[in-house]
């Protein structure tokens, strides 16, 4: 096993902090830190709202740019898509927040995956065209089935493996879909494929 990964937790009340550091203590492959040495950050809100986001952009915009995990008390499909448009890469809700989904999301986090809840990722994909817009390059351009399939199962935190094996493809057909995407829309990362999937409505 390689070194733990770095995680900060911010989060406007105490108590809540502090259980939440207190969860991340309990996994060997996390070490709670200083939000300056951080590679995946924890923020805790009771909703989102512009104050919300703009403290997801200003921690991504560390010059450590943690990856962010960003866990609600409440979330709708429309405040998932402007979350990641800002930057988060992992969205929990607090009610399922518990300790294994919050490793999961910030191990996923590390690894530049995204993940969302399996209802509100299913809000989402039901939106018909989630970006109301062409602004993105995505206009006149369609994921295949295949493709569908693949980020799917990125969008809810899946490994390649686990992809590939629910998929029944080989572990490589996987990672070659996602970079194909990747290149075909000029994307940064996994992540990035889903945040503007999502945005368009092709999923």
């Amino acid at each position: 096993m390689g070194a733990p990964v770095p995680v900060g937790v911010v989060a406007l009340d105490p108590v809540l902090e502090a259980g939440i550091r207190s969860t991340l203590l309990g996994f060997p492959e996390l070490t709670v830190c200083e939000d300056g040495e951080a590679r995946v950050a924890v923020l805790t809100v009771d909703r989102l709202g512009p104050a919300e986001l703009d403290m997801v952009r200003t921690t991504r915009a560390q010059p450590n740019r943690p990856a962010i995990v960003l866990v609600a008390g409440a979330l709708a499909s429309g405040d998932a898509l402007h979350a990641l448009a800002a930057g988060a890469r992992g969205l929990l809700l607090r009610r399922e927040a518990d300790a294994s989904r919050l490793a999961h999301a910030v191990l996923a986090a590390a690894r530049d995956d995204c993940t969302l809840p399996p209802d509100l990722l299913e809000q989402v994909l039901d939106r018909p065209g989630a970006a109301g817009n062409d602004s993105d390059g995505w206009a006149g351009n369609a994921l295949s089935d295949r493709e569908r399939s693949v980020l799917r199962l990125v969008a809810d935190g899946h490994e390649t493996a686990e992809i590939a094996q629910r998929l029944a493809y080989s572990p490589r057909t996987v990672t070659s879909v996602v970079h194909d995407i990747t290149q075909r829309f000029r994307l940064r990362n996994r992540a990035h494929a889903v945040a503007y999937a999502l945005r368009a409505g092709l999923l």
